[in-house]
């Protein structure tokens, strides 16, 4: 009934939790996930605008 208080969590000891089999699954997935939508996050923003009246950049001489 009385039972010891656990120590906390440490970065270490998670890792070693979200590497074992099922856990890591879920965790492999999470991360596909989180890269695909920040990835199309990135790739609906619009580009920005420059000025009208900017003059265009310079590129170096082509030979």
């Amino acid at each position: 009934m009385n039972e010891e208080p656990r120590p906390p969590r440490t970065f270490k000891g998670l890792l070693r939790w979200a590497t074992t089999p099922p856990q890591a699954w879920g965790v492999y997935l999470l991360a596909v996930l989180l890269v695909w939508l920040v990835s199309f996050y990135a790739g609906s923003l619009k580009p920005k605008k420059t000025p009208d009246g900017a003059p265009p950049p310079v590129t170096a001489p082509k030979s």
